[in-house]
């Protein structure tokens, strides 16, 4: 059978037609075959993986299935805690830290009678990436292995653009899990600010970090995010995030940041065409496109990286001081470009924070979401990604992260050598529901979710 989606997979169980023992052997099966290539995961779980699919067919076959994520088969980031099983950070200095609780997150998709596969790949305590001397190897990109997957959550994504999986945890910073998500051709959102539970996922910059499901369609995200999202500690009520999918948007008001990706920061014809696809296409539904003007990316990227620095090397001053060599040299930089930040530079910063969160709520009066590039090209090859990253070029992602709005990347098409390029939605806080209305709008008429990386022919 085709790896079907998350969506796909429980209809069929709740029908009795698939076996959630079968679907997981079957994606332990292509983990196998296939991540050797790959390098998605750090550690997988194989005897974990099956004893919860056995469980979740026993209450299949009993009728007693706990929702549309009972027999689903995942895996987390490895940044993300899980009692019992090590986890790494990719990095030398927790290669054998086993966590003796599980991280809320964990917990809650546990409870939803989800099938974890293991702990993925990801840059070095989420910054330090793609980590070339570490332990583990980088994840490779399924659509083209000499590329670049992107990060920090880029083991999440390319186990599942290839099938290892149907779903998984990301955590996103300045991008962390929308990059990853655009290079690979998934679907991946970070929720609201404080959302999803930071308990037990490990920090990189607090005040930033996000934590958020990936999957490969609009739906599959929608329905891990409701069962990431903790009902009895939230501080709004939670809706059905599936509960727009399939409506009309006709009437929707649909901001375009198009200085942001036509001069800022320029990107290939690919995304440009990719974002005036999703345009056109919500024309087509009958909501209004116009034109937004949004305070400079150069001003949330300053604001952003200055942030990050300071409080990551914060973060890692105790073991940057007795255990600086076991660091990688990537995420070693990185540190020290914080520690050689002077404390007026972050009050500077988080000051800027406040005006670009007020200038960008002020700029969005007139539209319902927002829209920009997801990436500024196809995956590049492994020896020409910068070292810096975003400290070249200001990216996408870093506006949403400082103001903590909910923002999601959708592939919107395929550009040179059939690499993936995606368009970002993003809305105000708490309005998961409207981005998942707005993407699956796109999705289901753009019609690009039946392409797997070839990677993955005659395995499925």
């Amino acid at each position: 059978m085709q790896i079907p989606t998350i969506v796909q997979a429980a209809a069929l169980i709740a029908a009795r037609r698939l076996s959630p023992v079968e679907l997981v052997q079957q994606c332990l099966d292509r983990i196998t075959r296939l991540d050797g290539a790959l390098h998605s995961f750090i550690t997988v779980t194989p005897e974990r993986a099956l004893s919860d699919a056995r469980a979740a067919e026993q209450r299949m076959m009993s009728g007693s299935l706990r929702g549309k994520l009972d027999g689903i088969p995942i895996a987390h980031k490895d940044v993300i805690a899980t009692r019992g099983i090590r986890t790494t950070a990719h990095s030398r200095l927790l290669k054998d830290w086993v966590p003796d609780s599980d991280a809320e997150v964990v917990d809650l998709l546990d409870q939803a009678g989800t099938a974890m596969l293991g702990k993925l790949a990801t840059h070095e305590f989420a910054w330090g990436g793609p980590p070339l001397d570490l332990p583990w190897p980088p994840a490779r990109n399924p659509w083209d292995t000499a590329r670049f997957s992107s990060g920090s959550s880029s083991g999440t994504a390319v186990a599942i653009a290839a099938g290892l999986v149907l779903g998984g945890t990301g955590t996103d910073t300045a991008g962390s899990i929308r990059a990853p998500s655009a290079l690979c051709g998934i679907t991946g959102i970070k929720p609201t600010y404080g959302l999803c539970s930071k308990r037990g996922v490990l920090p990189l910059a607090p005040s930033l970090d996000h934590v958020g499901p990936m999957a490969w369609s609009v739906a599959d995200c929608a329905l891990l995010l409701r069962a990431m999202v903790n009902a009895d500690t939230a501080a709004h009520p939670l809706p059905d995030y599936s509960v727009g999918l399939g409506k009309s948007i006709r009437g929707l008001r649909i901001g375009v940041a198009s200085r942001w990706h036509e001069k800022e920061h320029e990107v290939t014809p690919a995304v440009h065409g990719g974002i005036q696809l999703a345009l056109d296409i919500w024309r087509s539904q009958g909501a209004q496109v116009m034109p937004v003007e949004l305070p400079s990316l150069h001003d949330y990227q300053a604001a952003s990286v200055l942030m990050m620095a300071s409080e990551a090397f914060a973060q890692h001053a105790p073991d940057l001081r007795t255990r600086f060599n076991e660091y990688g040299r990537l995420l070693r930089s990185r540190l020290a470009l914080g520690a050689l930040l002077p404390p007026d530079d972050l009050m500077l910063a988080r000051r800027l924070r406040e005006q670009l969160q007020l200038q960008t709520l002020q700029a969005m009066t007139e539209v319902d979401v927002l829209v920009t590039a997801g990436a500024a090209s196809e995956a590049p090859r492994m020896e020409e990604v910068p070292e810096w990253g975003d400290l070249k070029r200001p990216g996408f992602y870093h506006p949403f992260n400082l103001t903590g709005w909910p923002a999601i990347s959708v592939c919107s098409g395929y550009g040179e050598g059939g690499l993936p390029v995606a368009v970002q939605i993003a809305a105000r806080p708490h309005q998961e529901s409207l981005l998942f209305q707005v993407a699956e709008a796109f999705e289901r008429s753009a019609a690009l979710r039946d392409h797997r990386p070839a990677i993955v022919a005659g395995l499925t």
